[in-house]
C-alpha cells in the first residue's frame, strides 16, 4: 500500500514522496541516501501521511499536492506556520 506524506527539510522546506514504509523512507533521507534534495536540504521530521492505496493513485495526489502552495501544504497537514522555522 502506497502513501503520499510530507517531510519538513531542516532549512524550513517541505519535500512531498511517496513510499511504502514511510518511516524506513524516511530514515533513508535522514541518512542522506533518501534523495537529491533531501540530501542536500536534510530531513527533519515527518509532518503528513496520506494513504493512497495502489501506486497510480499515490503519484497522483503526489503531483496534486506538489501544486499546492506552502501555506496549503501546511494547512492540509494540520501545521501552524507560526510554530516553524
Amino acid at each position: 500500500m502506497y502513501s503520499v506524506y510530507l517531510m519538513l527539510c531542516k532549512d524550513g522546506s517541505i519535500y512531498t514522496g511517496i513510499a511504502v514504509d514511510v518511516e524506513r523512507r524516511f530514515l533513508q533521507h535522514k541518512s542522506g541516501k533518501g534523495g537529491h534534495y533531501t540530501k542536500a536540504k536534510g530531513a527533519k521530521k515527518i509532518l503528513y501521511v496520506e494513504v493512497c492505496g495502489t501506486r497510480s493513485a499515490a503519484l497522483k495526489r503526489e503531483a496534486e499536492i506538489k501544486r499546492l502552495s506552502r501555506k496549503e501544504k501546511l494547512f492540509l497537514a494540520g501545521v501552524d506556520a507560526r510554530k516553524l522555522p
